[in-house]
C-alpha cells in the first residue's frame, strides 16, 4: 500500500507533486535539492509513497522532524500505513493542506498534542510577469557577515511572535537561520538610506517556482509598506533570473494586504503545525 521511494522514483515523484504544484513547494525543493537518501541536512527527506498505477499519494518526513505530504484523498488507513513507517521517528510539525495534515496528525496520534502554532494560513501565487511593484523608496541587497546578529535578532522575533518555535529553542533555531541566510543566497534585506527595514526569504526554490518566507519587518517600522516593497524588489529579481511564479502562505490580515497589493491572489489555504515539543511517533502518550 505504501512503500519507501527508491532511485529511479525521482522523475515519477516529481510529475505527480507537479500536478499540485502550490503545495508541494517543500518536497519538490527537496527532492530537487537534496534526492531521496540525505541524511545530514535539516531538509534532507525520506520519501513513501502509494499507487500501483501510477503515483497517487506521497508522504516525506525531514530530518529536521517536519511531516509533509502530498495525498488527496488519501484513506485513514493510508495515513495509519505513513505512521507505522516512521514510528520511532521525532516529529517537530507538519505542513500540508489542512484536511490532509489534520488527517496525518490523527494517524499520528498527535491531534490532542500542544502545538505552538497550528492554524491554516491564506495560499496565494502571482505569476511574476503580473508582479507590482510599489513605488515605496528602499533597495534589496544580500546579507553579509557583518548582519549576522541583525538577522539573529530579527529571526528570532519572527519566530517567537508567530509561535514557530518553544521558548527554549528561539536561541538556537534562530542561529541557524543567521547561518543559512548568509550562505544560502536565498535572503535579502531593504536598506533604506543605508538602514536595514525589513528582511525576505526564499524557503522552497524550484527553477521556474519559489516560495516566499520569513518576511520580516520590525514593529516600529511596520505600517510603512516595507515588507511589500522587499518582496516585490526580490521577485522582481527571481524573474529577472527566469524565475515565473512565486507561492506564499499569509500569517495574518496585513501580511496578506501587503502581498494582495504587489498582486498574489488567493488561491486556497496552506497549514503549518508546529509542536511545542517534539514528539516521538509511537511513544508513550
Amino acid at each position: 500500500m505504501l512503500r519507501a521511494a527508491r532511485p529511479g522514483d525521482e522523475p515519477a515523484l516529481e510529475a505527480f507533486l507537479a500536478r499540485h504544484a502550490e503545495t508541494s513547494m517543500f518536497l519538490r525543493a527537496n527532492l530537487l535539492r537534496l534526492g531521496l537518501s540525505d541524511h545530514t541536512s535539516p531538509h534532507g527527506t525520506a520519501f513513501f509513497l502509494a499507487g500501483t498505477q501510477g503515483i497517487t499519494a506521497v508522504f516525506g518526513i525531514s530530518n529536521a522532524g517536519y511531516v509533509q505530504m502530498q495525498a488527496p484523498g488519501a484513506p485513514p488507513a493510508l495515513h495509519a500505513a505513513f505512521a507505522a513507517r516512521i514510528a520511532g521517528r521525532n516529529v517537530a510539525g507538519l505542513t500540508g493542506v489542512p484536511d490532509q495534515v489534520d488527517a496525518a496528525k490523527r494517524a499520528l496520534g498527535i491531534a490532542c498534542a500542544t502545538f505552538s502554532l497550528d492554524n491554516p494560513e491564506p495560499l496565494y501565487r502571482l505569476r511574476l510577469d503580473a508582479l507590482r511593484l510599489p513605488s515605496s523608496p528602499g533597495e534589496i541587497r544580500a546579507p553579509a557577515e557583518a548582519d549576522r546578529d541583525l538577522i539573529f535578532t530579527w529571526t528570532r522575533a519572527y519566530s517567537a511572535e508567530l509561535h514557530m518555535s518553544s521558548p527554549d529553542r528561539l536561541d538556537e533555531e534562530a542561529s541557524g537561520r543567521a547561518e543559512r541566510a548568509l550562505t544560502s543566497g536565498d535572503v535579502r534585506i531593504l536598506e533604506i538610506d543605508g538602514t536595514p527595514a525589513a528582511m525576505t526569504a526564499i524557503n522552497a526554490r524550484l527553477p521556474d517556482t519559489v516560495q516566499i518566507g520569513g518576511v520580516y519587518t520590525p514593529p516600529a517600522l511596520r505600517g510603512r509598506g516595507h515588507a511589500r516593497r522587499a518582496v516585490a524588489l526580490h521577485m522582481a529579481e527571481a524573474y529577472a533570473e527566469g524565475v515565473e511564479t512565486a507561492i506564499l502562505f499569509a500569517s495574518g490580515p496585513a501580511a496578506a494586504r501587503a502581498y494582495e497589493a504587489i498582486g498574489f491572489d488567493r488561491i486556497g489555504a496552506y497549514s503549518l503545525a508546529i509542536l511545542t515539543e517534539p514528539t516521538v511517533i509511537g511513544g508513550p502518550a
